[in-house]
């Protein structure tokens, strides 16, 4: 399998983790080096292509920390069908009003409330360079089964698949 083949197959793989969990945790570096995460919607109706997108204010908090420190990360969690994902990588404010067309639902009115025309509207880009997911026995049944089957025999539980990518 060719590097281009092997990434095209890692990303689809985040792609079907992540694509029906509407929010994802951005984890950005405060000016004294504290970590500090937020809440964001992922535009989940977007297929993740290696770069995740995020509608914000420009003047934001965030902006300034990305500003001085452009490493992030993002986690997403749904814990009904077991899946984890932990992704990082380098995110920058885009202001491109094709972009913003493109990305627009109308579920941002409730944050933007002027929509587009938002003076201070822009992008959050975060380019993945590296992944971390845990896909694991999604029903109830299979995950008891195996911590059963676990305390019964002395072995750890499974956990199902765990993979570290590298995208870029």
């Amino acid at each position: 399998m060719t590097d281009s083949q092997n990434r095209n197959e890692q990303i689809k793989k985040l792609r079907e983790l992540i694509k029906d969990i509407d929010i994802g945790m951005l984890t950005t570096v405060d000016e004294d080096g504290t970590l500090r995460s937020r809440p964001m919607s992922t535009n989940s109706e977007v297929e993740f292509d290696g770069d995740l997108w995020f509608f914000t204010y420009a003047s934001s908090h965030k902006v300034t920390e990305i500003e001085q420190q452009e490493q992030v990360n993002v986690s997403f969690s749904d814990p009904h069908k077991q899946n984890y994902v932990s992704v990082s990588g380098s995110a920058q404010l885009v202001r491109d009003r094709n972009k913003l067309q493109q990305l627009w639902k109308p579920q941002l009115k409730a944050w933007f409330p002027k929509e587009l025309d938002e003076p201070d509207i822009a992008l959050l880009k975060v380019s993945v360079q590296k992944a971390e997911y845990w896909d694991a026995p999604s029903s109830f049944v299979a995950h008891t089964i195996g911590l059963v089957k676990a305390i019964a025999t002395g072995d750890k539980p499974s956990v199902g698949e765990n993979e570290k990518v590298t995208l870029k």
